[in-house]
């Protein structure tokens, strides 16, 4: 490991910025948290506003990069220390990539330019100034396999560019492909992410052999989820066969499945921290059910299985992998507070009330969006109360970051 960082330069740094993931987890999960709560209120027929491309786009866009977008820089401008051995961004440099998301959100919120595309020039320049970090520090010290991250991130700018453009050309269909291939995008981003961190968290926190990797599986759940992206990146859905798509999609579920239970999910009940990430990714599996049935001709609607992978599995993957990554970071035990066992399940039973909703809400007298959308505020609520303090104070044990 290279001395990152020189212990004096590093008390002077407050230490909300020594690290991407402290800002970035911490006002992404509270904007999260204002976000799913107005939408709550949007939905239950309490309030109406008139945000940047409308308060739907707002919800879709917002929800993904306002928050997910921002838990995946803080991850990863985080992890690449790790990766590379050098000092991954912070300081100013942080401050001002930070400014920047914040910035993003407040235009979207409030609709603040008349030009449209100034409000899509600072949102897209968020992704591309992370790119650039990161790219900085694989490149220098030539650590081609973590470069596969930088071209992702330019992609999620593209797909970002689409959705601007629909609110600037009027055009649905940009719309569309922006936010379904964000959705793949941050699907394989998680497909990547668990195959190399499940197997060895699984084995860390239940005592228990690590499980291999198969290399041909691997590829193979990799390969179909890239695939499933780029449909949905070059707007293919109406090009290809419909039985092609439904095999594509059986296999991805298939894949995806036999992956989950090669990672023993039966070995981790009495460990929140780990039985949260195999439940979150089983979401990963079923949503590709739902699309294969949706293909198919079933009254299985794309919406809904968009949903599967948003509220379900990257809302409960990204509440497990933050509250790891906020302790181990931040030099304290892997050791959750006791609350957060019940934000994992609150967050597991949110998504699944979304995935359900419309084939049983005819059978409740309320809506069950608004009680999924405060069932995740409250989750991720949770996460902030109990990290917070953790977040913005420097590590018990001195090191940086």
């Amino acid at each position: 490991m290279i001395n990152i960082s020189e212990p004096n330069k590093e008390q002077k740094i407050v230490p909300l910025w020594r690290q991407a993931f402290r800002p970035f987890f911490l006002f992404a999960c509270l904007f999260s948290i204002f976000s799913m709560v107005t939408w709550a209120l949007v939905q239950a027929g309490e309030l109406y506003f008139m945000p940047y491309g409308g308060v739907t786009f707002w919800h879709a866009h917002e929800m993904l990069f306002g928050f997910v977008a921002a838990i995946i820089v803080g991850f990863l401008l985080t992890a690449v220390q790790s990766w590379t051995g050098l000092r991954a961004t912070h300081g100013k440099p942080l401050i001002i990539l930070f400014t920047l998301w914040l910035l993003a959100r407040v235009c979207m919120l409030l609709d603040i330019f008349s030009m449209q595309w100034i409000t899509a020039l600072i949102d897209i320049s968020f992704l591309l100034l992370a790119a650039f970090f990161m790219a900085k520090l694989v490149l220098k010290v030539k650590q081609y396999r973590n470069l596969i991250f930088v071209p992702i991130l330019l992609l999620l700018a593209t797909a970002n560019l689409f959705t601007h453009l629909s609110v600037m050309t009027g055009e649905i269909h940009f719309y569309t492909q922006g936010i379904y291939s964000t959705v793949m995008i941050i699907t394989l981003i998680m497909t990547v992410v668990a195959g190399r961190v499940f197997p060895m968290f699984t084995a860390n926190g239940t005592q228990t052999k690590k499980v291999d990797n198969l290399a041909w599986l691997e590829k193979s759940v990799i390969s179909v989820t890239a695939i499933a992206l780029l449909i949905h990146f070059f707007g293919l859905q109406q090009i290809i066969s419909s039985k092609l798509t439904v095999l594509l999609f059986i296999f991805c579920s298939l894949g995806h499945s036999i992956r989950a239970i090669r990672w023993r999910p039966q070995v981790t009940f009495n460990t929140p921290l780990v039985w949260s990430l195999h439940l979150a990714y089983w979401f990963i599996p079923i949503s590709f059910l739902l699309f294969a049935l949706h293909y198919a001709g079933l009254n299985i609607s794309t919406s809904n299985a968009l949903h599967g992978l948003t509220a379900g599995a990257m809302s409960s993957l990204i509440l497990a992998m933050i509250a790891r990554i906020s302790l181990g970071h931040s030099g304290r035990p892997l050791t959750p507070h006791w609350l957060m066992k019940y934000a994992f399940s609150l967050i597991i039973l949110a998504g699944g009330i979304r995935l359900l909703s419309p084939y049983i809400q005819l059978y409740f007298n309320f809506n069950l969006h608004v009680v999924s959308a405060c069932l995740w505020a409250l989750a991720f609520g949770i996460y902030v109360v109990v990290y917070a303090p953790s977040l913005t104070t420097p590590r018990p044990d001195g090191k940086p970051g």
